[in-house]
Protein backbone atom coordinates (compact mmCIF):
# COMPACT_ATOMS: atom_id res chain seq x y z
CA UNK A 1 0.00 0.00 0.00
CA UNK A 2 1.29 3.25 -1.07
CA UNK A 3 -0.02 6.58 -0.77
CA UNK A 4 0.86 10.70 -1.26
CA UNK A 5 -1.88 13.80 -0.40
CA UNK A 6 -1.34 17.04 -0.61
CA UNK A 7 -3.03 20.41 -0.18
CA UNK A 8 -2.93 24.14 -2.12
CA UNK A 9 -4.57 27.44 -1.43
CA UNK A 10 -5.65 27.70 -4.89
CA UNK A 11 -5.28 31.13 -6.27
CA UNK A 12 -8.29 33.45 -5.33
CA UNK A 13 -8.59 32.33 -1.50
CA UNK A 14 -6.76 33.78 1.06
CA UNK A 15 -6.72 30.18 3.51
CA UNK A 16 -6.64 26.92 3.25
CA UNK A 17 -9.62 25.20 4.82
CA UNK A 18 -8.92 21.61 3.36
CA UNK A 19 -7.25 19.03 5.62
CA UNK A 20 -6.62 15.68 4.53
CA UNK A 21 -4.99 12.69 6.48
CA UNK A 22 -3.10 9.58 4.47
CA UNK A 23 -1.97 6.54 6.65
CA UNK A 24 -0.88 3.58 5.26
CA UNK A 25 -0.11 1.58 8.68
CA UNK A 26 -2.88 0.88 11.03
CA UNK A 27 -5.20 3.43 12.51
CA UNK A 28 -6.47 1.19 15.58
CA UNK A 29 -8.29 -2.20 13.90
CA UNK A 30 -8.38 -0.13 10.13
CA UNK A 31 -5.93 -1.54 8.18
CA UNK A 32 -4.99 2.08 6.76
CA UNK A 33 -6.88 5.37 6.51
CA UNK A 34 -7.20 7.96 4.54
CA UNK A 35 -9.52 11.41 4.37
CA UNK A 36 -10.67 14.56 2.78
CA UNK A 37 -12.21 17.26 3.87
CA UNK A 38 -13.26 20.62 2.83
CA UNK A 39 -14.13 23.24 5.29
CA UNK A 40 -16.80 26.01 5.16
CA UNK A 41 -17.52 28.89 7.51
CA UNK A 42 -16.38 32.39 7.91
CA UNK A 43 -12.76 33.56 9.29
CA UNK A 44 -11.30 30.59 10.66
CA UNK A 45 -14.51 28.52 11.37
CA UNK A 46 -13.96 26.39 8.28
CA UNK A 47 -10.48 26.00 9.04
CA UNK A 48 -11.23 24.65 11.97
CA UNK A 49 -14.09 22.71 11.08
CA UNK A 50 -12.63 20.17 8.70
CA UNK A 51 -9.44 19.88 10.72
CA UNK A 52 -11.33 19.33 14.22
CA UNK A 53 -13.60 16.55 11.79
CA UNK A 54 -10.44 14.51 10.77
CA UNK A 55 -8.04 14.80 14.35
CA UNK A 56 -11.16 13.89 16.04
CA UNK A 57 -12.16 10.89 13.27
CA UNK A 58 -8.79 9.40 13.57
CA UNK A 59 -8.92 9.71 17.63
CA UNK A 60 -11.86 7.81 17.59
CA UNK A 61 -11.06 5.09 15.24
CA UNK A 62 -7.69 4.63 17.08
CA UNK A 63 -9.71 4.01 20.45
CA UNK A 64 -12.58 1.99 19.13
CA UNK A 65 -13.32 -1.50 20.00
CA UNK A 66 -16.12 -2.32 17.63
CA UNK A 67 -15.38 -5.05 15.72
CA UNK A 68 -17.31 -3.91 12.47
CA UNK A 69 -15.59 -1.61 10.11
CA UNK A 70 -18.71 0.01 8.89
CA UNK A 71 -20.61 0.83 12.25
CA UNK A 72 -17.12 2.20 13.72
CA UNK A 73 -16.34 4.07 10.98
CA UNK A 74 -20.26 5.30 11.20
CA UNK A 75 -20.08 5.77 14.81
CA UNK A 76 -17.18 7.93 14.60
CA UNK A 77 -18.60 10.15 12.09
CA UNK A 78 -22.28 10.36 14.01
CA UNK A 79 -20.08 11.64 17.27
CA UNK A 80 -17.97 14.13 15.69
CA UNK A 81 -20.85 15.64 14.09
CA UNK A 82 -22.68 16.04 17.62
CA UNK A 83 -19.29 17.35 18.98
CA UNK A 84 -18.44 19.95 15.62
CA UNK A 85 -22.11 20.93 16.67
CA UNK A 86 -21.59 21.74 20.02
CA UNK A 87 -18.67 23.46 19.62
CA UNK A 88 -20.68 25.85 17.18
CA UNK A 89 -22.96 26.22 20.20
CA UNK A 90 -20.22 27.85 22.15
CA UNK A 91 -18.10 29.98 19.69
CA UNK A 92 -21.03 31.92 17.99
CA UNK A 93 -18.34 32.99 15.44
CA UNK A 94 -18.13 29.30 13.66
CA UNK A 95 -22.09 29.53 14.02
CA UNK A 96 -22.68 28.07 10.65
CA UNK A 97 -19.70 26.24 9.93
CA UNK A 98 -18.94 22.35 8.55
CA UNK A 99 -17.38 20.39 6.51
CA UNK A 100 -17.29 17.93 3.45
CA UNK A 101 -16.00 14.58 4.32
CA UNK A 102 -14.59 11.29 1.96
CA UNK A 103 -13.19 8.49 4.30
CA UNK A 104 -11.43 5.36 2.65
CA UNK A 105 -10.06 2.27 4.02
CA UNK A 106 -8.94 -0.74 2.11
CA UNK A 107 -9.14 -4.67 3.48
CA UNK A 108 -8.18 -7.65 1.72
CA UNK A 109 -8.40 -5.84 -1.64
CA UNK A 110 -11.86 -4.23 -1.01
CA UNK A 111 -12.29 -0.72 -0.45
CA UNK A 112 -14.56 0.93 1.68
CA UNK A 113 -15.95 4.46 1.47
CA UNK A 114 -17.55 6.73 3.74
CA UNK A 115 -18.82 10.21 1.84
CA UNK A 116 -20.95 13.73 3.28
CA UNK A 117 -20.74 16.42 0.76
CA UNK A 118 -19.12 17.04 -2.16
CA UNK A 119 -15.62 16.10 -2.30
CA UNK A 120 -15.11 13.17 -4.59
CA UNK A 121 -13.41 9.59 -4.75
CA UNK A 122 -12.60 7.91 -8.04
CA UNK A 123 -11.45 4.48 -8.51
CA UNK A 124 -8.74 5.05 -11.96
CA UNK A 125 -8.32 1.56 -13.97
CA UNK A 126 -8.80 1.49 -17.95
CA UNK A 127 -11.32 4.62 -17.05
CA UNK A 128 -12.22 7.23 -14.22
CA UNK A 129 -15.36 5.68 -12.46
CA UNK A 130 -16.34 8.39 -9.70
CA UNK A 131 -17.62 5.74 -6.72
CA UNK A 132 -19.33 8.93 -4.22
CA UNK A 133 -22.31 10.87 -5.36
CA UNK A 134 -22.26 14.86 -4.82
CA UNK A 135 -24.53 15.68 -1.96
CA UNK A 136 -25.43 18.98 -3.74
CA UNK A 137 -28.05 21.41 -5.17
CA UNK A 138 -27.24 20.87 -8.63
CA UNK A 139 -26.75 16.72 -8.28
CA UNK A 140 -30.08 16.29 -6.70
CA UNK A 141 -31.62 18.55 -8.98
CA UNK A 142 -30.21 16.76 -11.93
CA UNK A 143 -31.39 13.50 -10.64
CA UNK A 144 -34.97 14.86 -10.48
CA UNK A 145 -34.75 15.80 -13.69
CA UNK A 146 -35.23 19.36 -12.98
CA UNK A 147 -31.69 20.74 -14.27
CA UNK A 148 -29.23 19.71 -16.80
CA UNK A 149 -25.65 19.12 -15.74
CA UNK A 150 -23.31 22.01 -16.94
CA UNK A 151 -25.99 24.42 -18.11
CA UNK A 152 -25.85 28.20 -16.46
CA UNK A 153 -28.31 27.25 -13.50
CA UNK A 154 -26.12 24.07 -12.45
CA UNK A 155 -22.32 26.18 -12.63
CA UNK A 156 -23.89 29.18 -10.84
CA UNK A 157 -25.52 26.99 -7.88
CA UNK A 158 -23.04 24.28 -8.25
CA UNK A 159 -21.42 25.10 -4.69
CA UNK A 160 -24.50 24.48 -2.17
CA UNK A 161 -23.95 21.23 -0.51
CA UNK A 162 -26.60 19.30 0.44
CA UNK A 163 -24.87 17.46 3.50
CA UNK A 164 -22.16 18.30 5.92
CA UNK A 165 -20.65 17.65 8.73
CA UNK A 166 -21.90 20.42 11.68
CA UNK A 167 -25.08 19.82 10.87
CA UNK A 168 -27.41 20.50 13.79
CA UNK A 169 -30.12 17.83 12.31
CA UNK A 170 -27.43 15.22 12.16
CA UNK A 171 -25.89 13.57 9.43
CA UNK A 172 -26.16 10.89 6.42
CA UNK A 173 -23.76 9.03 5.21
CA UNK A 174 -23.40 7.20 2.11
CA UNK A 175 -21.05 4.15 2.22
CA UNK A 176 -19.82 1.95 -0.75
CA UNK A 177 -17.63 -1.06 -0.99
CA UNK A 178 -15.68 -1.74 -4.27
CA UNK A 179 -13.49 -4.63 -4.94
CA UNK A 180 -9.89 -3.57 -6.20
CA UNK A 181 -8.40 -5.50 -9.20
CA UNK A 182 -4.67 -5.18 -10.45
CA UNK A 183 -3.63 -1.75 -11.46
CA UNK A 184 -6.21 0.17 -9.96
CA UNK A 185 -5.72 3.65 -8.17
CA UNK A 186 -7.66 5.65 -5.99
CA UNK A 187 -8.07 8.77 -5.61
CA UNK A 188 -9.98 11.13 -2.73
CA UNK A 189 -10.21 15.09 -3.95
CA UNK A 190 -12.22 17.91 -2.82
CA UNK A 191 -14.01 20.28 -5.31
CA UNK A 192 -11.15 22.56 -5.73
CA UNK A 193 -9.84 19.76 -8.21
CA UNK A 194 -13.11 18.57 -9.84
CA UNK A 195 -14.34 22.48 -10.62
CA UNK A 196 -10.89 23.53 -12.50
CA UNK A 197 -9.86 20.18 -13.70
CA UNK A 198 -11.78 17.32 -15.85
CA UNK A 199 -12.17 13.88 -14.91
CA UNK A 200 -10.73 12.89 -18.66
CA UNK A 201 -7.61 15.38 -17.96
CA UNK A 202 -7.48 13.83 -14.39
CA UNK A 203 -7.31 10.21 -15.90
CA UNK A 204 -4.56 11.42 -18.32
CA UNK A 205 -2.04 12.34 -15.22
CA UNK A 206 -3.28 9.59 -13.02
CA UNK A 207 -1.89 7.31 -15.70
CA UNK A 208 1.58 8.90 -16.08
CA UNK A 209 4.44 6.49 -15.31
CA UNK A 210 5.38 9.09 -12.77
CA UNK A 211 5.78 9.06 -8.64
CA UNK A 212 2.29 9.42 -6.70
CA UNK A 213 3.93 13.06 -5.42
CA UNK A 214 4.62 13.90 -8.98
CA UNK A 215 0.73 12.86 -10.06
CA UNK A 216 -0.60 14.74 -6.82
CA UNK A 217 2.03 18.04 -8.32
CA UNK A 218 0.39 18.05 -11.53
CA UNK A 219 -3.10 17.86 -10.81
CA UNK A 220 -2.65 20.52 -8.36
CA UNK A 221 -0.70 22.73 -11.30
CA UNK A 222 -3.43 21.79 -13.35
CA UNK A 223 -6.13 23.18 -11.52
CA UNK A 224 -4.48 26.42 -10.77
CA UNK A 225 -3.57 26.91 -14.05
CA UNK A 226 -7.59 26.56 -14.96
CA UNK A 227 -8.08 29.17 -12.62
CA UNK A 228 -7.34 28.03 -8.73
CA UNK A 229 -10.72 29.59 -7.86
CA UNK A 230 -10.83 27.37 -4.46
CA UNK A 231 -8.67 25.49 -2.09
CA UNK A 232 -7.35 22.17 -3.51
CA UNK A 233 -6.39 19.05 -1.89
CA UNK A 234 -5.81 15.76 -3.58
CA UNK A 235 -5.29 11.81 -2.00
CA UNK A 236 -3.92 9.44 -4.17
CA UNK A 237 -3.67 5.43 -3.42
CA UNK A 238 -1.84 2.68 -4.94
CA UNK A 239 -2.96 -0.42 -3.28
CA UNK A 240 -0.41 -2.76 -5.06
CA UNK A 241 -2.53 -5.36 -5.38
Amino acid sequence: MRSFGMTDVGKARSMNQDMFYCSDSSVGSLKNLYIVADGMGGHNAGDFASRYTIENIVRLLESSTNPFLISKIDTSIHQVNRMLVRQADENLEMWGMGTTLVLATIEDNVLYVANVGDSRLYVASHEMCQITRDHSYVEEMVSMGKMTRDSDEYRLRKNIITRAIGSPSGVTVDYFEIELSHGNQVILCSDGLTNMVSDEEIFQILSREISLRSKCEQLIEAANRNGGQDNISVVIIDPEI
